[in-house]
């Protein structure tokens, strides 16, 4: 059977403000998930639209499109191009799962939340010729999956092809978050088996890991196992945690023992108000620069990671935002517009008080404003967004960042990796043209090399006095 699995490029990707290296970051490890499934004997062409010309010219027996909100017009207008040619095409994903009667004329199946136990369960029907129209996931578990078909992943095209997750989904439930309608119906959070995991890292070359888990630390028994066994694997590895997380226990110090040197962080907002709206409950009463310390003691970077347009949001919170980011020796940013994604809480009552003002997928990408603001007018939301990152990324708050550092060698590391992320557009459009994106791996992994940590006898990090008058304790 010829298979033809495709990620259709994100509107954004396509954009005056496309920028190469954030989509080369990451393979389509969703899809190679899938393929895993799938005969030996099968002939398989994955694609990815954001680094490869995607070809339609073929006739496969079988098309799988994966769905995401800001590719779904796409998405759709690919379905529909191979179902004209008698193919059969399934979606899933995201936005299918979010919005199933919208995607359901593109396709002959559609998939309803995580797949592992539904599309084994579709080739079986597919084979005997009964496919279903609709598959909805009810078995949450990870036990016993096969390994994921790497081979098919395209490596040379990837500055981090060695992407994994081993978990699925969130303890938590953020009112503005995507995946709780994507694992509704079952479990919201569950783990692989710590063997598999480790595993799959064990397959994999080089030493640079990133683990794509909403929160990696989520479990913290699972994570604990995960980093004892990774000890001595000599690897250094990215990852996500929550604020809560990182200042409850020592689960951090053993992740850092494993070989975690950078961590993005959902600091999101420093308003208590905002953050009961969006039901961010880890993060009351959380000491963020107590847990920005205690990452930086570890040598650890930081991705973080703010939402503007919350309800309390006023006039001031960008540059309150950048200002706190730079003091506090912050690495990276991302920033967000607040977006009502189909499916959320934040979507239903946003929705319910006609706050909604699109429904064009195109724009919910978290730079557009798609709905009826309170605080903020619209065109100051989208003005202040755009401020914030050039202010963030000027070259004077990312040395005065760096600064920030007690170790020369982290200094150096926040500038080489603040700066090159940002700073050098053209250098990375150049590297990717030529074909050699993927040999700059020994550099992000010299950058991410281990920073000297403070035993209990050594000089602590001098790090600057907080006042009663910064926005750090949320209570």
């Amino acid at each position: 059977m010829k298979v033809k699995m495709i990620l259709p490029a994100l509107t954004e990707a396509e954009s005056p403000l496309w920028r190469p290296i954030k989509y080369s970051l990451f393979p389509p490890l969703g899809l190679a998930t899938l393929a895993a499934y799938l005969s030996p004997e099968d002939e398989i062409d994955l694609q990815d639209q954001h680094v490869e010309t995607l070809l339609v010219d073929d006739v496969p027996d079988l098309v799988v499109i994966q769905v995401y909100i800001t590719n779904a017009f796409r998405a759709y207008d690919i379905a529909d191009q191979y179902r004209r040619k008698g193919c059969y095409v399934i979606l899933g994903g995201l936005h299918v799962t979010s919005l199933p009667y919208e995607a359901m004329p593109h396709a002959d199946s559609i998939f309803i939340g995580p797949g592992e136990d539904t599309f084994p369960r579709f080739l079986a029907d597919f084979k005997n010729r009964m496919p279903q129209k609709i598959y909805t996931s009810t078995i949450r578990t990870l036990a016993g999956i096969p390994p994921i078909r790497r081979d098919l992943i395209k490596r040379h095209l990837y500055l981090v092809p060695n992407s994994i997750v081993v978990t699925r989904g969130c303890p938590h439930h953020c009112s503005f978050c995507y995946k709780d309608a994507f694992f509704e119906g079952g479990k919201t959070f569950y783990t692989q088996l710590v063997d598999d995991a480790l595993a799959e890292i064990d397959r994999l070359p080089g030493r640079h890991l990133y683990f794509l888990d909403d929160h990696l630390l989520g479990n913290a028994k699972f994570a604990e196992s995960l980093f004892e066994g990774m000890r001595g694997m000599n690897r250094v590895f990215q990852g996500a945690s929550t604020v809560d997380a990182i200042l409850r226990g020592n689960l951090i110090e053993k992740a850092a023992d494993a070989g975690l040197r950078s961590l993005f962080v959902g600091f999101e907002t420093f308003s208590p108000e905002n953050l009961k709206q969006s039901n961010k409950k880890q993060n009351l009463e959380k000491d963020y620069a107590k847990a920005v310390n205690r990452l930086h003691s570890l040598g650890i970077m930081i991705n973080g990671s703010f939402v503007f347009g919350l309800d309390e949001d006023d006039n001031d919170v960008f540059k309150r935002t950048v200002d706190w980011g730079v003091k506090h020796g912050i690495t990276t940013s991302t920033y967000h517009i607040l977006t009502p994604y189909p499916g959320t809480e934040l979507y239903k009552n946003m929705e319910a008080g006609g706050r909604i003002l699109t429904r064009d997928w195109d724009r919910y990408d978290t730079r557009h404003v798609v709905y009826k603001t309170m605080g903020l007018s619209a065109g100051a939301l989208e003005e202040g967004y755009w401020w914030a990152y050039d202010a963030f990324y000027s070259w004077r708050n990312i040395v005065k960042s760096s600064l920030h550092h007690d170790s020369v060698k982290h200094i150096a590391k926040h500038f080489l990796y603040s700066g090159g992320w940002k700073k050098f557009e053209p250098l990375w459009n150049f590297i990717i043209k030529t074909g050699g994106l993927n040999a700059m791996l020994p550099l992000l992994e010299s950058i991410l090399s281990k920073v000297k940590t403070f035993n209990s006898g050594e000089r602590e990090p001098n790090y600057p006095e907080v006042t009663k008058s910064e926005p750090l304790i949320l209570n």
